[in-house]
């Protein structure tokens, strides 16, 4: 049994059990409205209990004290907008996608507008006794409180998820660009909830070559086999318009099958950033950008990006330096830095630093290395390299060899987001869409290290760097940073 089938075969055992298939559902619908409505409630009266009771920020004279019952108007007015308001942003419906900070941004925006209606209201009414730091307390509780409750569900959704619980699996019809471009999509944001579990292509190559870890499963007639077999929830069909009556075959046969069915039109395989929107006289024109390119602006943020964080990281730098230094020279013979010819942006080469990690002389074993493990030639990863060092392999696992890269970085030859550089022989061996990788400089993290790290396969590891490419911000760097941390902590995926 392959590895894929395996993983669907545990999949099946596993993904529906009714108890947390009913916990999932609380995360969207009526069940997290109530829930909501619920915990705004108990932040409002949480604030009161603050206020007159604990007197938290500002003491309470005895003429100014007040029960609860004056309240429960304004409790009931400030639950329901903020319930309307979130209704209003779609935070109770089930968005594939959307992130935390979406959510506490509507949240935390529904909340401040709720205080304000409060506080008019009260101008308005002049109550004889209404604390005003009450609302505010209110507003700034209800916030916490909402939003911990939506951070713990997706913990708790993502935990599932990992064991296949809620989790649809997908197969993709055709494998060439546009299949591709979803693929990378599904493989490089697991939160989405999809799992691809192969693709069919009538193409003799593409239908018998896998990507990475996904499968190919043959041409496109396998398709009845291949939805009995693997338990299919979801089909995506990402083959040309042309072959308009093969696609509504598909989703015949998937229909048939009580099979969901999405058709993806071969235009939406350039990302938005590759489309550039023109009016004609109020008839919307689409100038299409075949090419991937990084635009030169993100380029400049992305470099005042790298050159902060090396400033404000630069004292605990220095002290990682001077101590790996010395033990690296204190256990083996040779130099303490490592240097190697890597290809960057544009396929332009460049020395790469790194602390020596292995033996000397490390390189002239490396045929004899790679013929005995029969490695990837394309990205050769060894569990058990025999020429690592003690002091090597400790900073292997935590990645510490890497830490001259910050030479590269200062340089300009690296960022410290981007696609891993790989070494002239690598690279020589790259398929026509692997060189898409190569359009921003290389980095010393990336999304595929915080997916998996030395497990990811050459393909799969592609994929997630063209995507990272087509859908780069500011944000998604500052992202992967901070996954970095745990990964490098934990030492998942590193060898």
């Amino acid at each position: 049994m392959t590895t894929i089938q395996s993983e669907v075969a545990q999949t099946r055992e596993i993904r529906r059990p009714g108890w947390a298939i009913r916990l999932l559902n609380w995360q969207h619908g009526w069940r997290l409205l109530a829930t909501d409505a619920v915990l705004i409630w108990g932040s409002f009266f949480l604030s009161y209990y603050l206020r007159y009771n604990i007197q938290l920020f500002q003491p309470v004279d005895e003429s100014n004290t007040a029960p609860f019952q004056p309240y429960i108007a304004y409790a009931f007015i400030f639950m329901l907008w903020i319930l309307l308001a979130n209704q209003n942003a779609a935070l109770y419906q089930e968005r594939r996608g959307r992130t935390w900070a979406n959510e506490l941004f509507s949240i935390g925006n529904a909340a401040t507008n709720a205080g304000v209606i409060i506080m008019a209201l009260s101008f308005l009414l002049r109550p004889l006794v209404f604390s005003r730091l009450l609302i505010v307390q209110a507003v700034v509780l209800t916030i916490l409180v909402l939003g911990m409750w939506r951070l713990a569900m997706r913990s708790l959704k993502h935990h599932f998820q990992r064991l296949g619980i809620g989790v649809e699996r997908v197969l993709i019809i055709g494998g060439d660009h546009l299949g591709r471009h979803v693929l990378r999509t599904l493989v490089s944001r697991p939160d989405l909830g999809y799992r691809p579990i192969g693709f069919l292509d009538d193409d003799p190559t593409l239908g018998t070559t896998d990507l990475g870890r996904v499968q190919a499963l043959g041409r496109v007639a396998n398709l009845h086999n291949v939805l009995d077999e693997y338990s299919v929830d979801l089909v995506i069909v990402t083959l040309p318009w042309e072959q308009h009556r093969q696609i509504v075959s598909i989703v015949k046969t998937c229909e048939s099958r009580q099979v969901a069915v999405r058709t993806i039109p071969d235009l939406f395989q350039l990302n938005l950033s590759q489309v550039q929107i023109e009016m004609l006289g109020g008839v919307p024109m689409l100038g299409l950008h075949r090419e991937l390119e990084f635009h030169p602006a993100n380029r400049l943020m992305k470099r005042a990006l790298d050159l902060l964080l090396m400033i404000l990281s630069l004292p605990l730098s220095l002290v990682l330096f001077v101590v790996i230094a010395i033990a690296i020279r204190l256990d083996s013979r040779g130099p303490i830095f490592f240097g190697q010819e890597r290809i960057g942006l544009n396929g332009k080469a460049f020395k790469i630093y790194k602390f020596r990690s292995m033996v000397k002389d490390a390189e002239s074993m490396w045929d004899q290395v790679l013929k005995d493990t029969q490695e990837d030639l394309r990205r050769p990863k060894l569990a058990n390299d025999p020429r690592v060092t003690r002091v090597g392999k400790f900073l292997r696992r935590t990645s510490l060899d890497e830490l001259p890269n910050l030479i590269n970085v200062v340089k300009g030859d690296m960022s410290l987001v981007g696609p891993r550089p790989q070494v002239r022989r690598e690279v020589e061996l790259y398929e026509p869409w692997h060189y898409q990788r190569l359009k921003v400089r290389p980095g010393m993290t990336g999304l595929w290290q915080v997916s998996g790290r030395s497990d990811i396969p050459f393909d799969e590891m592609c994929l997630m760097d063209i995507y990272y490419i087509e859908n780069w911000s500011l944000a998604l760097d500052l992202q992967i940073l901070l996954q970095t941390a745990p990964r490098v902590l934990f030492r998942s995926g590193a060898y």
